[in-house]
């Protein structure tokens, strides 16, 4: 199955955050995505995950080469603040 690599930029107002935040994420699909997000998130952010949704849906996806098959659904790198 081909993986994809999402660029996720989410923000989250202030007071909980003034900047927002990028995710770099192995996924199969936008709702694996956004599980390993909400699974990382640990519910911190609830009432921001429809953005969140529509923020995966606009995210820079890149397919990733079928010769990884291998490669493990994860979140490669979060930056919040």
């Amino acid at each position: 199955m081909t993986k994809f690599f999402y660029i996720v930029e989410h923000f989250v107002p202030f007071p909980q955050s003034e900047y927002g935040g990028l995710w770099n994420v192995i996924a199969e699909d936008e709702d694996e995505c956004f599980d390993l997000i909400v699974q990382q998130d640990k519910e911190f952010n609830v009432q921001h995950y429809t953005q969140l949704r529509q923020n995966i849906q606009n995210a820079r996806t890149y397919a990733l080469s079928e010769l990884n098959e291998n490669l493990e659904s994860k979140i490669v790198e979060e930056f919040t603040t």
